[in-house]
């Protein structure tokens, strides 16, 4: 597996045990929906957040959360609208982005909390 793989892996890890340590339910990884994938599914306080984890082994080229782009946002909204659907869910939807970047040998976790919003 590619080195930029792994530091992806590694961030999702990350992310999950962080969202745990402060009272998410993990309720999905990597959910897959027609091109869109997210990245984690979780539930607190009766909301749904939609993380979108980005990892980077520097800020040097920007933060990690500058590379949610519009057209991955797009896609994010499209898939949780199916998931909501497929789940016959009525819960309030949050878009948060989990930005990790490493600093020396540790690892920098940033959750952003409604990132975007829904249209």
């Amino acid at each position: 597996m590619a080195e930029h793989n792994d530091l992806g892996k590694l961030g999702e890890e990350l992310a999950i045990d962080f969202l745990e340590k402060n009272g998410y339910e993990i309720l999905e990884t990597n959910w897959v929906f027609d091109k869109a994938e997210i990245d984690i599914i979780a539930q607190k306080n009766g909301v749904l957040a939609v993380v979108e984890v980005k990892t980077r082994s520097s800020i040097e080229f920007g933060l990690p959360q500058d590379f949610v782009k519009p057209k991955k946002i797009k896609l994010l909204l499209k898939a949780i609208d199916e998931y909501v659907v497929q789940n016959d869910l009525d819960v309030e939807v949050r878009f948060d982005i989990i930005a990790i970047h490493k600093e020396s040998t540790n690892f920098n976790i940033e959750h952003i909390e409604e990132a975007f919003y829904y249209f």
